[in-house]
């Protein structure tokens, strides 16, 4: 069993963004600016935000954060959104979600300039990828797919599920999965629902278990050396813990480890690589490679 560092393949992409970053400085262009909206005071959010701009650092981006008050209005976040779409020095932007539940979030999303949106959220963005087509990649798919990369974990044929059906995770990472220059594999999306889920999971070469449920995953649902991926960052209690609780992926990690040929850790595998990716779209960004 080979245990995916997705902590140490970040620090090393960040360091390759960065170099990228100084020869573009060196060239006269403009550091690339990343910047982020943060409607109230989740902790999760308040969390990822703070990552990002820690991130940014390292990439050696300009960083923005714009706090907005919890009752902020649809109209007000929506202007806001205007203001950066119209903003020349910020290259990308993301509106941190999930968003208070009296702001229609579709109307948010579809008010970022796709040009800008470094989620790979927009409705844009998301039909030019299921395409094929040049586009902002949602960043947790695209994360997998670099670390599926990096650990030359052969997709092609193989037999993927996909647990979860959500439109950041598991509707984009099946359509990269499926396409020829991605994963070219056959993929099966599942979810709650599905009657077949546990038969479906024990003939897959590749599990990317993603429907945010804490050990959901156990070893009678993993064919021996299978690879799996968990996407899952579930909070739940642990008095031994300083903050009082642990981040629980999907999977129950030490009963289905033994039977794997790769698996991701929580924390430690996919996490660091959404922000990791969220800083490759917007060096793509500031590069204006996607869109002219």
């Amino acid at each position: 069993m080979t245990l995916i560092d997705g902590k140490m393949t970040a620090a090393a992409i960040k360091e390759e963004i960065k170099a990228e970053v100084d020869q573009m400085i060196a060239a006269g262009m403009k550091r690339p600016h990343l910047a982020a909206v943060l409607v109230g005071h989740d902790g999760g959010s308040e969390s990822y935000v703070k990552n990002k701009v820690i991130a940014c650092e390292k990439c050696g981006f300009k960083s923005s954060l714009v706090r907005m008050e919890e009752d902020t209005t649809e109209e007000q976040l929506i202007d806001c959104i205007k203001q950066l779409n119209e903003d020349a020095d910020v290259d990308g932007f993301i509106v941190q979600l999930p968003l208070p539940k009296h702001i229609d979030e579709q109307k948010v999303i579809n008010a970022i300039d796709h040009h800008k949106d470094v989620d790979g959220i927009h409705p844009m963005n998301a039909g030019r990828m299921a395409l094929g087509q040049p586009s902002f990649i949602s960043a947790t798919p695209l994360g997998i797919i670099t670390l599926l990369k990096r650990y030359n974990i052969p997709t092609s044929g193989k037999k993927c599920v996909i647990l979860g059906r959500s439109n950041i995770v598991g509707k984009p990472m099946a359509q990269l999965m499926m396409q020829k220059q991605y994963g070219d594999s056959t993929v099966t999306v599942c979810h709650s629902h599905s009657a077949t889920l546990k038969d479906e999971c024990r003939q897959a070469d590749i599990i990317i278990a993603a429907i945010g449920r804490p050990d959901f995953v156990t070893a009678d649902m993993v064919k021996e050396g299978a690879v799996v991926i968990d996407v899952g960052t579930t909070r739940v209690p642990d008095p031994s813990a300083k903050n009082g609780y642990r981040l629980n992926g999907d999977v129950k990690f030490d009963e289905v480890a033994p039977k794997c040929s790769y698996i991701t850790p929580v924390p430690g595998g996919v996490g660091p690589m959404t922000i990791c990716s969220l800083m490759k779209n917007t060096l793509a960004a500031a590069k204006r490679e996607y869109f002219s």
